[in-house]
């Protein structure tokens, strides 16, 4: 399952990660760009750290899970 990792810098200056599942691929840059300016402008979420305040980076996580019979 691939998950989009959308990493900020809260008042504290400590990482805070919003993760949205299936994200639109190929992504593009500057609507994420967009996107993470947006929730720092609006600031709809709090961290333990206060409010975030600067973009880290974005990325695309795949996670692949394989059963092991026992």
């Amino acid at each position: 399952m691939k998950k989009l990792e959308l990493k900020f810098l809260n008042e504290e200056g400590k990482v805070v990660t919003i993760t949205l599942d299936d994200p639109v691929e190929p992504a593009d840059p500057a609507l994420i760009n967009t996107a993470m300016d947006e929730i720092i402008a609006q600031a709809p979420f709090y961290s333990a750290g206060g409010e975030l305040v600067q973009k880290k980076e974005a990325r695309i996580v795949e996670r692949n899970v394989f059963e092991v019979t026992l």
